[in-house]
């Protein structure tokens, strides 16, 4: 295998040998790699992993586990939606939680897909107990595992960006910040207009791709502004959206992480 098969493979070998090292009692997360972060960075996933490892939690990687289905329903294609949508349920329902290193995707799960299933009772039910399990990265490592300070490693000053749907689905502003402020290395300086959208929400980028470049032009400006040397952040879509405009304006120095690569001392 080579590229993105030999990396989620990989991955899903990583998440079949975890153990808990730090619980009496095991809990089993289900790991959602995400398309992004098979595709395009798997670093992530391997970080995210790690992290989890690390705050006592039995991994498990579904070896068939595809899209979240969320560019479809953004799109409008709900039998593909649905299709994908019962597929997570399937895979994920047995596990005691599913954890995804990104919000859009998590949110995704916790919060459209009982509008997907409705009129369906027994869909809803599966759909409810799933959503109810389901969690973004840093929320899991805060309010489940709780995790005080991660083991890894950083130094340098960063600013983080809230993702839409991690901030307006899945509740995640905190939880990522208490974490990486609790890592000696790290100066975190908040930069303005953090909670506004980098311009990237998936399909709209496309659909409306004058709108999206001025959002992540002043994006990009916040973060130069903030003095930070690095702009970390929890959604890889995101991620990619602002590295490219600040590459596109000649801006080769500000780096742009993912928290789990910077927690897990990936990111060095």
């Amino acid at each position: 295998m080579y590229g993105r098969d030999a990396d989620l493979a990989a991955l899903r070998a990583e998440g079949a040998r975890i153990t808990c090292y730090h619980s009496t009692t095991i809990m089993r997360v289900g790991f959602f790699v995400t398309c992004l972060v098979d595709l395009v960075r798997p670093a992530v996933g391997f970080a995210a992993i790690k992290l989890l490892k690390s705050g006592g939690a039995d991994v498990y990687v579904p070896p068939l586990q595809t899209c979240c289905g969320q560019p479809a329903y953004n799109s409008g294609d709900r039998s593909d939606a649905i299709a994908l949508a019962r597929k997570v349920v399937g895979e994920f329902e047995d596990c005691d939680y599913l954890v995804a290193p990104s919000g859009s995707c998590s949110g995704m799960i916790k919060t459209h897909y009982g509008e997907l299933f409705r009129g369906d009772a027994t869909m809803e039910t599966r759909v409810a107990k799933l959503a109810a399990k389901t969690h973004e990265l840093t929320d899991f490592l805060v309010n489940v595992l709780e995790v005080k300070a991660p083991t890894g490693q950083y130094k340098g000053k960063i600013t983080y960006h809230d993702s839409c749907a991690g901030l307006r689905e899945m509740g995640v502003k905190g939880q990522p910040r208490a974490l990486l402020a609790a890592m000696p290395g790290v100066e975190l300086i908040e930069m303005a207009e953090c909670e506004t959208c980098c311009g990237f929400g998936g399909t709209f980028s496309i659909k409306y791709g004058d709108i999206s470049a001025r959002l992540a032009d002043n994006k990009c400006v916040h973060v130069q502004n903030s003095g930070a040397e690095a702009v970390v952040l929890g959604d890889l879509g995101c991620m990619l959206n602002i590295e490219g405009r600040l590459r596109r304006r000649g801006d080769t120095k500000t780096r742009v992480l993912h928290v789990a690569e910077v927690l897990a001392g990936e990111a060095s």
